[in-house]
């Protein structure tokens, strides 16, 4: 009577029980839940007839559309594991995430071709599917989706793959605070017990209209592209975040549920429609991947009328492992307080298992708000480890529980908040940045002696990434030098935003870098980050 823990039951139960009902608006398409399943069908034959089979890896570049949806379940019906790729990437990056990954086939979104020209020779594919965009053009050699779906029958029935649900479904890749990514390995358990959360704890309904704000290549959005389906919701694709269009779609789809960083709702607060558009649908909101500030929260609850959800977790963990509860007592607060509430990280879910704050010895700090100690979890959304890279795996896992690198406190209710990092990664507008991948550029240039690289505040992307410079001797470049030449390096939102110039960097005895003290010229008390 065993039944697998897979999300790709729910898109059967949505086939079977809401034929009908739309499943994805995007822009002026529609389709049904009959129709998406018919597609993604479709798309695993095709799949299938090129060569690819149960434990195959495919990644895929896309924004937020209804091919990548379609991917995740026409690729992971197979038994095979979709790679989502971020577009944002550069392409150094990408050719070491689609060799590292060992992807035999990428379907890639025609505007984002670009780097993947650059590398094309590098790449050890099979195939590459090119989604047509109006307006774009490519000299990447490859089949068009729409092109590679029309040979098979409408009706045809995909073939029958048994799947283990310990097995990988998803391999995500995060840049953490290496300069190389890693490849977070997540099976279809992990997916399945986050979507759970996601759908619990959101309060999913079968009447929710989602806005996919949030990329779905961040943690497989985080669990949006299953639970909505398993709801029987509708999902509305959103290519790019543009606040005035998101204000429209609002009302214009009656958008009940989204996603995002800060970043976002900060977009949102400072559109200038915002102060014009009466909000009526009253939406949901969940917030995670940067410090989102008590007073964000604030605003975005009284200009926007959205109500905010905090959640927190890393692509390591599927990724929810904790989420800011809502309880009535918390309604006699003053707004600031309940503001600052919503502003923790929370406590447990029902379905992830169990997270802790401890001291270095393993022991639980004290629920005070005030001992220091770092995020451990361990249970049903937990990875299985780095692609490849059993080191790392094993500095993360240790005596089964993995370990964040974030430094906490929790308070007397159990409710815990983030205080600092035990690592130095910076999060931009929800994206991962490593300080040390920026100062590995910086050391390439010949003005640069001596370089640190921390963040500092930012009122759009929550933090940005900042260089301190010890400039050779005889140098001349200036700060905008410096951004450039980065710039040219690497991923434009990876570069430092600002440049300082210093005659010293503050050190240890030892020599090793004092990164805290470059903080504390920057952040007003203990850095909050998410």
């Amino acid at each position: 009577m065993f039944s697998t823990l897979t999300p790709l039951d729910w898109k059967r139960r949505a086939v079977k029980y809401y034929p009908k009902k739309t499943a994805i608006i995007d822009e002026e398409k529609a389709f049904t839940y009959r129709e998406f399943g018919k597609r993604t069908d479709r798309l695993s034959i095709a799949l299938h007839e090129s060569g690819i089979q149960k434990g195959d890896h495919v990644a895929v570049m896309l924004p937020n559309t209804h091919y990548m949806l379609e991917c995740f379940y026409g690729i992971c019906q197979l038994g095979a594991a979709m790679v989502p790729l971020n577009y944002r990437l550069n392409a150094e990056d990408l050719d070491y995430i689609i060799n590292h990954s060992d992807a035999k086939m990428l379907i890639v979104d025609e505007e984002f071709t670009g780097p993947i020209e650059e590398i094309a020779d590098n790449l050890s594919l099979e195939r590459v599917v090119i989604v047509s965009v109006a307006g774009q053009s490519t000299s990447l050699k490859g089949v068009d989706f729409e092109t590679f779906l029309e040979g098979v029958p409408e009706n045809a029935t995909p073939p029958e793959v048994e799947i283990d649900e310990n097995q990988l479904m998803t391999l995500n890749y995060t840049s953490g605070t290496t300069s190389n990514p890693k490849g977070v390995m997540l099976t279809h358990r992990s997916n399945y017990l986050n979507a759970a959360n996601f759908m619990y704890h959101l309060g999913v309904s079968h009447d929710d209209v989602y806005l996919h704000t949030l990329p779905m290549f961040h943690a497989n959005g985080w669990g949006g592209v299953w639970s909505i389906t398993a709801a029987g919701g509708t999902h509305v694709c959103l290519r790019k975040v543009d606040p005035s269009h998101i204000l429209y779609l609002f009302e214009r789809q009656h958008v009940s549920l989204l996603c995002g960083a800060p970043t976002v709702i900060n977009m949102l607060i400072n559109e200038p429609k915002a102060q014009e558009t009466k909000i009526t649908t009253s939406p949901r909101m969940a917030t995670a991947g940067a410090p989102p500030a008590a007073a964000l929260i604030h605003k975005a609850q009284d200009l926007l009328g959205v109500n905010m959800i905090h959640v927190y977790g890393l692509t390591e963990t599927s990724p929810f492992i904790l989420y800011c509860e809502w309880k009535k007592d918390f309604e006699s607060e003053s707004t600031d307080e309940q503001a600052a509430i919503k502003a923790r990280q929370g406590i447990e879910l029902a379905f992830n298992g169990e997270t802790k704050v401890v001291h270095q010895d393993g022991e639980e700090v004290a629920w005070d708000g005030e001992e220091l100690g770092e995020i451990i979890t361990r249970g049903n959304v937990v990875m299985e480890g780095y692609y490849k890279d059993p080191e790392k795996t094993a500095e993360a896992i240790k005596d089964g529980w993995f370990h964040t690198g974030d430094l906490a406190v929790t308070y007397p209710d159990g409710y815990t908040e983030i205080r600092d990092r035990a690592k130095d990664l910076i999060i931009s507008g929800g994206e991962n940045i490593s300080s040390t991948e920026i100062e590995g550029v910086l050391y390439q240039h010949p003005d640069v002696m001596e370089a640190a690289v921390i963040s500092i505040p930012h009122e759009k992307w929550g933090e940005v990434p900042k260089a301190i410079i010890v400039p050779d001797d005889g140098a001349a470049a200036t700060e905008q030098d410096i951004i450039d030449f980065c710039r040219s390096e690497m991923a434009h939102f990876k570069a430092p935003k600002a440049v300082e110039f210093a005659d010293t960097l503050p050190k240890t005895a030892t020599g090793k870098l004092q990164k805290y003290r470059l903080r504390e010229m920057h952040w007003d008390g203990p850095k909050k980050v998410n």
